[in-house]
């Protein structure tokens, strides 16, 4: 888990909700608009020196809102402080308004020097020591692509080399979707304030936000919890959140009590796949773990983890609907391939869920062979599975594209859940999880690292989220358990051996440590 993560708020909102809370805090709660950008000022200056205390020059960069009103107030603060300041204003100050005029007022008073964006060309970075740029350009209400000289500001301040604090939110990246609008601050620090912006936490928000700091201007805190104030749009959940759910077992349990998780896939030459999720659902503590899989791969898998049983495919004895009856949890997927005897797989695990009323977990080909199904015009909506797509797989879910779904990743896992039913995931960075059991709430996972773009952590995800739904939990929370855990054992496998060269079963004696919270 990244540090600062830990210091996040567990409620988000879209940039609307924040501007509601705004005009509650101001109209309902008598605080004055510019009491409340002073405030937001004090803390982005306060966070800028704690993150750089060698600072000694600040280079502001101002639009015409009051994001730009935030920057006035902090290179006035600064000078205070005796730390140089500058003012490289965008818009014209002539079209200031309201408590923008105001902090501009401010910053004339302290004698702080501006420069139109257009003639400040020759202005540089490397004329002081120390430089801290402070982006104030765009704010929270941008939808749209940045155009223009505020794409021009932020395609320069890209360019500089030193360090950048982005007020409130990075300009150009959507706080609804987290999406680069054609251009957008590439931030090393960004202050956020009053209600968290989702889309700082998902998609290209974590690319282009740096480490972020939350400040509530100490605004009462019924402007969060008010009758008229917004339901947050998400909620943020990390490994804090799993362990509530990972209860001590009793001291008279046996196997039977925690579950037979039956993996079905590994077609020939991905027998991998269904280990590693066999192998997840062993470490995350299932009683039992079949795999149905091809013959071939029985050797292999039993001289990896004698503990599994391995039904081959091949076998003139196989009875794979027998052995899917006996599962309290049924994964479809890994490795599964889209042949004759992937679809063959795919019909008896559906089968049996329907038959036993047992929870299935789909994944990777398992969705591939479901999204067939739209294109068919017979999709099947149930609500006792869990689906775990990337966004290529829930663009074939939803019979839409890539881009489409990482337009607005909230949006997408939404109508996934309102289209399939169940509880599901929309993997990425900012993992999110919807289903319709938790009346559509959608969870938002800021557990995770870069080190997870490697092959079988899916299968490993699968494999972790069967065996908690396997021992008893439901489906929504062993979802979002799964995902914490599988999030936060990358990245205590990061901590001690970096990013780069991760593999998935890297992950295995971490997660055996996290679903045993009780030894951390």
């Amino acid at each position: 888990m990244s540090d600062f993560t830990t210091r996040l708020p567990k409620n988000l909102y879209r940039a609307e909700q924040v501007r509601e809370l705004d005009r509650i805090a101001i109209e309902d709660k008598g605080i004055a608009g510019f009491e409340l950008m002073q405030a937001a000022a004090a803390a982005s200056f306060n966070a800028l020196q704690e993150q750089w205390p060698q600072i000694r020059h600040l280079m502001v960069f101002v639009g015409s809102g009051n994001n730009g009103g935030d920057g006035y107030v902090i290179a006035a603060l600064a000078k205070d402080a005796g730390i140089g300041a500058e003012v490289i204003q965008v818009a014209e100050s002539s079209k200031l308004t309201g408590d923008a005029k105001l902090a501009y007022e401010m910053a004339q008073e302290k004698q702080v020097p501006m420069h139109l964006f257009s003639e400040s060309a020759s202005i540089a970075e490397t004329d002081h020591a120390h430089t801290v740029v402070v982006d104030a350009l765009l704010g929270t209400g941008i939808d749209r692509e940045v155009a223009g000289d505020y794409a021009l500001a932020i395609t320069r301040i890209n360019a500089m080399q030193c360090p950048v604090v982005a007020i409130d939110i990075p300009s150009g990246l959507s706080a609804d979707t987290g999406k680069c609008l054609g251009s957008a601050i590439e931030a090393d620090l960004t202050v956020s304030f009053i209600g968290m912006k989702q889309g700082l936490l998902t998609c290209q928000g974590r690319d282009f936000a740096g480490e972020i700091v939350y400040d509530s201007l100490d605004v009462p805190e019924d402007v969060f919890t008010g009758k008229s104030s917004p339901t947050p749009s998400a909620t943020r959940i990390d490994i804090n959140d799993a362990t509530r759910h990972l209860l001590p077992r009793r001291r008279s349990s046996h196997k039977g009590n925690h579950g037979h998780v039956v993996v079905i896939g590994g077609d020939y030459g991905y027998g991998g796949a269904a280990l590693m999720a066999a192998e997840a659902a062993q470490r995350s503590g299932s009683g039992l773990v079949s795999v149905i899989t091809r013959s071939q791969h029985r050797s292999a898998i039993l001289a990896r983890r004698p503990e599994l049983m391995v039904l081959g495919t091949e076998d003139d004895d196989t009875e794979t609907d027998e052995l899917v009856k006996k599962a309290t949890v049924i994964v479809i997927g890994p490795g599964l391939g889209n042949n004759k005897w992937a679809r063959q797989l795919l019909q008896s695990a559906l089968s049996g869920q329907q038959a036993e009323g047992t929870p299935l977990v789909v994944d990777a080909d398992g969705l591939n062979l479901l999204a067939e199904r739209v294109e068919s015009g017979a999709p099947i909506k149930r609500s006792n599975w869990i689906m775990t797509p990337h966004p290529g797989e829930a663009a074939s879910l939803l019979n839409t594209s890539v881009a489409e779904v990482q337009s607005d990743r909230f949006s997408a896992v939404a109508k996934l859940a309102e289209f399939w039913g169940g509880a599901c995931l929309l993997k990425g960075s900012g993992s999110l999880i919807c289903s319709e059991a938790h009346n559509n709430a959608i969870y938002l996972c800021t557990e995770g690292n870069p080190g997870m773009a490697t092959g079988g952590m899916g299968d490993v995800l699968t494999g972790i989220a069967a065996s908690l739904v396997g021992q008893g939990m439901e489906l929504t929370d062993a979802l979002c358990c799964a995902v914490s855990i599988h999030g936060e054992a990358a990245d205590l496998a990061m901590a001690n051996g970096g990013e780069r060269g991760m593999t998935a079963t890297d992950l295995f004696p971490y997660i055996r440590q996290l679903v045993n919270p009780s030894l951390n």
